[in-house]
């Protein structure tokens, strides 16, 4: 579900008013977007719609918890979020504070291990 919200909550932001994402991400003026590089709204609607395939991936896991499925959404959100995470990690100076830079180390990693525990932490074959 966490993965769900997050996705959900960056996915559509980021595609349908990517600016407003690049200045404002995550939220209450911390801009951590707009530290790493200029503007570029094609990345940024990329990213978005990344956002929106792992919303489908992770809501039909929600839906039906299938232990192939729920896998699966662990597999795609770990393939994408393990080089993310490391990116920012190496990274993780250019934020302007250091609330930001363990605010943003934290949240990141904690996704990660999220998705991480869906490839172990499958629904049973029997539905428990």
């Amino acid at each position: 579900m966490f993965l769900l919200l997050v996705s959900l909550l960056v996915g559509p932001w980021a595609q349908f008013a990517p600016a407003s994402w690049w200045e404002g991400f995550p939220a209450f003026g911390r801009g951590w977007a707009s530290f790493d590089g200029s503007y570029n709204e094609h990345l940024i609607r990329d990213v978005g719609g990344l956002q929106l395939a792992m919303a489908v991936v992770l809501l039909a896991a929600l839906l039906r918890p299938t232990v192939a499925l729920v896998r699966v959404a662990g597999l795609a959100s770990v393939a994408w979020q393990a080089p993310h995470v490391v990116y920012h990690l190496v990274h993780v100076g250019d934020l302007p504070t250091r609330a930001d830079q363990v605010a943003q180390s934290a949240l990141i990693i904690v996704a990660l291990a999220v998705a991480a525990a869906l490839l172990v932490a499958g629904p049973r074959p029997n539905g428990g």
